[in-house]
């Protein structure tokens, strides 16, 4: 199953995905989450908390930049650039490109 939370700036999406995330690991679903927002928080909402949150974007920013390596496989990014958040879910944040076309 495959969920998008999506709509106009301000109207809750963090809120209802991070929610949405936590009561599908508690019942038992296994769940990666994606912040692909320009500011993201999801990891806020999932409670990770900001020290962690920032540090998934600086990966990013990492990745972007050049000083971090690529990872070719879905399974090693989520693994080698993800983190684990409260209940059982698995938070990515892929987001915040500042340099086009980065390769």
């Amino acid at each position: 199953m495959k969920i998008v939370v999506a709509g106009k700036g301000g109207v809750g999406k963090t809120t209802v995905a991070g929610t949405l995330a936590r009561a599908l690991a508690r019942d038992g679903h296994r769940v990666l989450a994606l912040d692909a927002d320009a500011n993201p928080m999801l990891g806020i909402s999932l409670g990770v908390g900001p020290e962690e949150t920032d540090a998934l974007v600086s990966v990013r920013q990492g990745l972007d930049d050049g000083v971090t390596e690529h990872e070719p496989t879905l399974e090693g990014f989520v693994d080698r650039f993800g983190t684990d958040a409260p209940d059982g879910v698995r938070l990515v944040v892929a987001s915040r490109i500042d340099k086009f076309d980065p390769g």
